[in-house]
């Protein structure tokens, strides 16, 4: 009994060891990045969602490709910013590519974990399929001066 115990401790510990690195992957440099594009964005001002547009303070956010840019550059990593409308969150600034342009006004597929958790108000850190291609992802909520969600936050490094 002693050993099965001390097998199923060792077990999880293993487990636990690769979870957090796991976590610290997509934590460390991700986390970097999306610290940078959180503290530029609220540098502008207070996040708010109107219509299909997303500001900053008195800064329009979409076609405003200077904060995502800046992550590539410094961080190595695809950034995007998605406003919320009704059930959708939209691109609307980004340095993700599709077909060699910018993936504007491409969604967030609504059947994805990383969906299920911003909906909910909630960050979501771990793999994630994006226009075909395999990354480790942090999608974090925009949230309002109300607290509603009105955007999304996310970085991304290709798998």
């Amino acid at each position: 009994m002693r050993r099965f115990a001390a097998l199923t401790l060792l077990v999880g510990l293993c487990f636990v060891g690769v979870a957090a690195a796991d976590d610290a992957k997509v934590g460390g440099k991700l986390g970097d990045a999306i610290g940078m594009m959180k503290e530029k964005a609220a540098a502008l001002g207070t996040p708010r969602a109107e219509g299909i547009n997303l500001y900053f303070g008195a800064t329009k956010i979409n076609g405003n490709y200077e904060i995502v840019d800046g992550i590539k550059d410094k961080h190595g990593c695809v950034a995007t910013f998605f406003v919320k409308k009704d059930e959708s969150f939209i691109r609307i600034s980004t340095n993700v590519q599709k077909e060699g342009n910018r993936a504007v006004g491409t969604k967030l597929d609504p059947t994805g974990p990383a969906y299920a958790a911003v909906a909910k108000g909630e960050i979501y850190k771990g793999e994630a399929e994006i226009l075909g291609g395999k990354y480790d992802t942090i999608y974090e909520p925009i949230k309002d001066d109300k607290g509603a969600v009105a955007g999304v936050y996310f970085v991304g490094t290709p798998k």
